[in-house]
Formats: structure tokens, C-alpha cells, sequence
């Protein structure tokens, strides 16, 4: 049809040049306003089924956002004349950068055993479940279509060959009654990936291995994770502080329980010290011989099951790829495969005999996520030297620890934040915080945690101007392409983009000053007055009513919602679920309903409001009484919610969307 317009568009253009008449000028503007406006069309069209047929798989979408936003991602790699050549550098350094770890760890190490033993005895997994064809073609299908190239054929088109699902699942039954993984699934093919664009691309330490795996190996390992989670729930074997690959757990859950815990140290006009500890290579140096102990006491696995781990982790290999070319494979000794979908799983269970070394001392608070280590302990200002050496005691012995099972602590790359009011931060003498190896560290203005940026007042000040920075980045490059695209793909562009760093974490803005909340607020109105191409002089709350957007104030009240939700209605995360107190039955008319104490103010402060442990409460008991039914009266502190996660949060937006916008 283009085509067709065009060239009719090219005739017109030919006529008029001949007779430059009025009336031929006036149908060719006629015909090429026709051909521009059904170009315009053409591509709304296209980015909209583009958008449609990618919104289930958030890879793919994002994909197709930068593709149609042409933000184009140009491959980064040093200097180099022959591409094997550069492979096996690469190769090289990734392998010897482990092994100097390694051995720098073993010469630095002390004599702790690594061999923490368990506080009891845990059940026994002695043997996986077989697999169904059923269940394999469930994991097949709910797949993405990435392939690499150990595959042998596409997963897109493995998924269209419904007849190999027999042969799949036997290949699996047979790995998992053997307790053998086989050797064809043990190597995996690693491509260089610059850490930040702007560090220099001739050093190679600028860059990390991303590992690719053949998709038939990732899928036993599904399987075999299935397994594995099963077991480790029923029997509360997770450790409870580790908030990395499991359900209900989150960063968000992770920072706000720690913001929650300085919130209350504030309230009560003490600091807090809080220790980012940072890890070299955390997952790479892993020692197998203690993993496969500690899976054994720690966790249950014997016979055929840890069998099966011992053949995964053993006799693995790399081979480095750049532009198609590939290095010479080189041996995996220690860590757990990167890229793997047991990897992140086995790293948190390796280091599950921390948080129990951590906890023996109830003065130190800790959380973990993945290899992100962070302590942290409160104190009044005029006890800092005592509440610091308390820290570093604990930093030693979590070095210690380290060293004996092969992690390496980078002290240089260790954060420390002094955290109180301004009063309370002026008193503090001697905050310096000794660490290992002879290194000292001075307490930082600011410091990145798991995404957000927490500074030494609690203000989020500095976070909220990187991201406010950042959104209206986006809201700029979604007005260059309006004219472009409709008004559906312009809202999923939006969503995807600027709600998604806004709705982040945003339950540690609760109660923040007006001042510092107008900001993410005019972040919002921009892109709703850029989706609906609307002038800034335009009222912005029929804008906002008619695309549905909740405003900030109330996206926060949701999430906190959301989160007082879950941890009542599935008791997780636990350390969330632990500051709830449900009410105990009355003969009242709100006895039939989940209501919640407000624990008493500890001060006039206004930071206070800011809790999680005083606020969600409140907000709780605010809402209607049939959001917050029991299925059973709330007799004690073990019910159910009558209501799904699906519907109550539907009928949480819309209660909050008429706070918002009251009709």
C-alpha cells in the first residue's frame, strides 16, 4: 500500500513539475499529507503488534522499547587484530583471576574449620522425583526463545516439536535417577560484557564473563531446582535472612526491613552504623568439596540426590566466545556456574552458616542478598567507639569465615555509613572503622544499597535526583517518538520505563516531606502529559484519572499494602511478617475483620511516621472491612486472608484511586 502511494506521489510530483498549475499542486500536497499520515499509521501499527506479542516476556519487551526508541547498544571489546587470539586472553584472565583469589585465600586463610556444623538435623533428600511429559512441556513452553550456540537446534523452534517432549523427559528421569549430569551439558560458552560503558575497554579486569548454556542443561536444572525448593520449604530450611531467588523476597523487602530497623534507631535518637560489605568474584570461588558437605549437613541431600550435585559441579568447562570465534576451553575447578539456573540457588545455601555466625551476636543486624552482605548495629552517639569496635569484631569474624570457605572480602570496596539526625551525627567522635588487613575506612556522605541510594540523614535526597535525573531521560526520548507510536504502545513504553524506577522500592519514601514527593510527582505528570501529548498548561488530574495512574502518595500506600498483604496472608518474609501483630478477637463489630496494633509512638519525632512497624498498622485498619476478611476468624496469629492476591489487589487500586481522585 506504501509502495503504491509513493509511487502515485512520484506521478503527481512529475505532472505538476510540467504544468506547475494550482489545482495539480493542490492534489499532490493532498496525496503526500495521504502517503505521511498512512506511514504514520503503518508504524503505530507495527510497534503496537510489536509491543502486544512481547508483553509476556519483559526480556523481549524491553528489546523491542529500545528498538523502537533506537537506543542501539554497540558491542564493547579491546583492541584486537585476531579474535582467537583475544578469545584466549580472555580465557586466561578469567581463569587466573580465580585461581589468584583462591590462592591468596588459602595462604591468608586461618585455621577455622570451614565445616560449620547445623543446629540440628535436617530431614533427608535422598532421591529426585521423576519428571512428567507434562511438566516438561510446561517449562518448555513458559521458556524464552534464547538460544546460544551449544544448542543444536533453536528453542523456538524446539518448542514447535511437541514429538521430542517423550524423549526430552526420559533424557531428564534417566540424569535424575542416576544421579549423573551429563558431560554435554557441562560446558558453557562465555561472551565479555564491559561493567560500565565509561571504564576503559583495554583493561580486561573492566569486565565481566556472562555464561551462556545449552538450553536442554537449564532445563534439568529447573526440574531439579523444583526439587530442590520443595524440599528446602517444607522443611524451613531457608535461611530466613537471605532474601536472593526467593518467593516473597525481594530488595524491597530486604532494604525496608533495614530501613525500618534505622527508622526506630533514629525515633529513638540513636545511630546506626551500617556495613556494606562487598565480594570479589563471590560466586567463582567456591569450593565444591564444601558445598557438597555442606548440602549434605546443612541441608539433608545423600544417595542418588547428592550424587547428582556431585556430577553437576564436577569436571566443567569454558570456552570464551568473541564474534564467533572461541578460545580454548579451560576447566572449571571451583564456584557454581554463572548463567545457571542452580547457581544462584547453591551460592545461598554455601553461605547459609553466616547469618547463624552473624547472629551470635544479638547486638548485630544483618541482611543478605545473593553475595551483597550488609550489618549493621545501633548505638547512641555518645557509645560510638564501644558500637564500632562491636562492628569490627563481627567484620573479623565474618572475614575469618569467609577466608576458611573461599569467599573473598575487598575490603577497599567496603561502604560504611554513619546514619542518625543531624544533633545526634554531630556528636559522634571516632568513627573510623577498622577492617581487615590494616585497611581503615571513613564513613561515606552517601552509598548505593541494592539499587537505592541511602545517605548518612535518611532523606533520600540524593536518590530522589538520580531518579527524577534518569525518568525524565526517558520522558524526553517518549517525546521524540510520540508522533510515532499510538496511545496504547506510548502507555506500555511509559509503564515499562518511568514506573518501574518510580514504583521501585518505593515503600522506603513512606512519609517523606511533601517537598521531596512533589518531585517524583512532577516526574509522573511529565510523562502522562507526554503519552497524551498534552501542553504542560493542561491540567494534569483528568489526565491522570483518565490513564488510571494512582499518584505517588498512594503508589507508596499500595505497596506498603501490598506488603503487609503477603506477609500476613503467606507469613513471608519472615522478618516482615515478625513486626505485624494481629489483634486479638473482640466482641466488636470490626472483631470479624484482620485488624492490626499500632505499637505507641517511642517519640515526637516526626521520622517515626516513617516505619513500616508504625505505619502499615495504621494504613491496614484504614482500609474497607471487606478487603481485609478472614477466611477464618483471626483467633490467633495463624489465618488466611479471604481474599486472593488477585483480587485484593485489584480492589486495593481501586480504593486508592478514589482517594486519589475523589469523585
Amino acid at each position: 500500500m506504501l509502495h503504491s502511494l509513493k509511487s502515485n506521489c512520484r506521478r503527481l510530483q512529475r505532472i505538476w513539475s510540467s504544468s506547475h498549475s494550482a489545482s495539480d499542486h493542490a492534489t499532490l500536497r493532498s496525496a503526500t499529507n495521504h502517503y505521511h499520515a498512512s506511514i504514520l499509521k503503518s508504524k503505530r501499527h507495527y510497534y503496537h503488534s510489536l509491543l502486544a506479542s512481547n508483553k509476556s516476556n519483559p526480556k523481549f519487551l524491553w528489546t523491542t522499547i529500545n528498538k523502537i526508541l533506537m537506543r542501539t547498544s554497540t558491542i564493547s571489546l579491546p583492541s584486537f587484530e585476531n579474535a582467537v587470539d583475544l578469545s584466549n586472553k580472555f580465557a586466561s584472565f578469567f581463569s587466573s583471576k580465580i585461581n589468584d583469589l583462591r590462592s591468596n585465600l588459602q595462604s591468608n586463610s586461618s585455621i577455622l574449620s570451614p565445616h560449620t556444623p547445623p543446629p540440628s538435623s535436617p530431614p533427608m533428600l535422598t532421591e529426585f522425583a521423576p519428571a512428567t511429559c507434562d511438566e516438561i512441556t510446561k517449562l518448555i513452553s513458559s521458556s524464552n526463545n534464547s538460544s546460544c550456540e551449544l544448542d543444536p537446534i533453536p528453542t523456538s523452534l524446539l518448542k514447535k516439536c511437541t514429538v521430542l517432549i517423550p524423549t526430552i523427559t526420559n533424557i531428564v528421569n534417566l540424569s535424575l535417577s542416576t544421579g549423573l549430569f551429563p558431560d554435554n551439558f557441562k560446558s558453557c560458552s562465555v561472551h565479555p560484557l564491559i561493567k560500565k560503558p565509561n571504564l576503559d575497554k583495554e583493561t580486561l579486569s573492566n569486565y565481566r564473563p556472562i555464561s551462556h548454556l545449552s538450553f536442554l542443561s537449564k532445563l534439568t536444572e529447573r526440574v531439579v531446582k523444583s526439587r530442590l525448593n520443595g524440599h528446602l520449604t517444607a522443611n524451613k530450611l531457608l535461611n530466613p535472612y537471605q532474601s536472593a531467588y526467593t518467593k516473597f523476597h525481594s530488595t524491597e523487602t530486604t532494604l525496608l526491613s533495614v530501613h525500618d530497623n534505622i527508622v526506630k534507631s533514629i525515633s529513638n535518637r540513636h545511630l546506626t552504623a551500617l556495613c556494606l560489605l562487598d565480594l570479589s568474584a563471590a560466586f567463582d570461588t567456591i569450593d565444591h568439596d564444601i558445598l557438597l558437605h555442606r548440602l549434605s549437613s546443612w541441608f539433608g541431600l545423600s544417595s542418588t540426590a547428592h550424587f547428582w550435585f556431585r556430577s553437576y559441579l564436577s569436571t566443567r568447562s569454558f570456552t570464551v566466545s568473541i564474534l564467533d570465534s572461541l578460545s580454548n576451553p579451560f576447566r572449571l575447578l571451583y564456584g557454581v556456574p554463572q548463567g545457571s539456573v542452580l547457581g544462584p540457588l547453591l551460592f545461598t545455601l554455601y553461605t547459609t552458616p553466616l547469618s547463624y555466625l552473624i547472629s551470635s551476636n544479638p547486638s548485630i543486624s544483618h541482611h543478605l542478598y545473593a553475595d551483597d552482605t550488609q550489618l549493621f548495629t545501633s548505638f547512641s552517639a555518645s557509645d560510638c567507639a564501644s558500637g564500632l569496635s562491636v562492628l569490627e569484631s563481627t567484620i573479623s569474624s565474618v572475614s575469618s569465615w569467609m577466608s576458611s570457605n573461599f569467599l573473598a572480602l575487598n575490603p577497599t570496596k567496603t561502604e560504611f555509613l554513619l546514619i542518625g539526625n543531624r544533633s545526634q551525627l554531630s556528636k559522634a567522635n571516632n568513627t573510623i572503622l577498622s577492617m581487615p588487613n590494616n585497611v581503615s575506612i571513613q564513613p561515606v556522605s552517601s552509598a548505593r544499597n541494592l539499587g537505592v541510594i541511602f545517605d548518612s540523614e535518611l532523606s533520600f535526597s540524593k536518590y530522589i535526583s538520580s531518579l527524577s535525573k534518569s525518568c525524565f531521560c526517558h520522558i524526553r526520548n517518549l517525546r521524540r517518538i510520540r508522533s510515532s507510536v499510538d496511545l496504547s504502545t506510548a502507555t506500555t513504553i511509559a509503564v515499562s520505563l518511568i514506573h518501574s524506577k518510580l514504583d521501585y522500592c518505593n515503600s522506603l519514601l513512606l512519609n517523606l516531606p511533601n517537598s521531596q514527593l512533589d518531585k517524583l510527582q512532577s516526574v509522573l505528570n511529565s510523562a502522562a502529559r507526554a503519552i497524551t501529548s498534552s501542553s504542560k498548561y493542561s491540567r494534569i488530574t483528568p489526565i491522570l484519572k483518565s490513564l488510571h495512574w494512582l499518584k505517588i502518595n498512594e503508589r507508596i500506600h499500595y505497596k506498603i499494602l501490598s506488603l503487609t498483604y503477603s506477609a500476613l496472608q503467606f507469613n513471608q518474609p519472615s522478618y516482615l511478617r515478625n513486626l505485624l501483630t494481629i489483634q486479638n478477637k473482640r466482641n466488636t463489630r470490626s472483631s470479624s475483620t484482620v485488624t492490626l496494633i499500632r505499637p505507641s509512638n517511642p517519640s515526637n519525632l516526626k521520622i517515626t511516621n516513617r516505619s513500616f512497624t508504625f505505619t502499615a498498622p495504621s494504613l491496614w485498619n484504614l482500609l474497607p472491612s471487606d478487603l481485609r476478611q478472614p477466611s477464618i476468624p483471626p483467633s490467633d496469629q495463624t489465618f488466611t486472608l479471604f481474599l486472593s492476591p488477585a483480587v485484593f489487589h485489584k480492589r486495593l487500586k481501586t480504593y486508592l484511586f478514589h482517594l486519589s481522585f475523589p469523585p
